[in-house]
């Protein structure tokens, strides 16, 4: 857990300066900032494009009496995909595109899937229903 941690809280900051640095140098200070902010406008158009999809399978799914868990799984990655297109950076930007597209956040939903089923066999998370 500490090497996650390590990873996200140290190296991947200095991993987006370093790039945010070096593409600055590259293609100059405006139009490293120009990019910056167009990725953040098309990452929330795409979360949001993405997420209303996602909200009317669930509500289309809940009608006809199922449980939306799929949907749920996407409506997750979606949020993460447009919280990393919002934070500033050419690394996050990139993990952000691949959870809002569809067939590259089937990926990630595998993943989710087999980690949140691994912690339900364990018994970490429990989940109650009440009527």
């Amino acid at each position: 857990m500490f090497r996650i941690l390590f990873v996200l809280l140290l190296v991947v900051p200095a991993a987006e300066i370093g790039l945010l640095v070096w593409t600055g140098n590259l293609i100059g200070p405006v139009p490293t900032v120009a990019l910056i902010m167009f990725t953040g406008l098309l990452g929330a158009w795409l979360a949001k494009r993405e997420g209303m999809n996602a909200l009317r399978n669930a509500q289309a799914q809940l009608q006809n009496g199922q449980v939306p868990g799929n949907v749920l799984i996407d409506g997750i990655c979606i949020l993460a995909g447009g919280v990393f297109l919002f934070t500033p950076g050419f690394i996050s930007d990139f993990a952000g595109l691949l959870l809002l597209f569809p067939p590259t956040r089937s990926v990630a939903k595998v993943q989710l899937l087999r980690y949140f089923q691994r912690k339900i066999r364990s018994g970490q998370y429990n989940f109650y229903w009440k009527r």
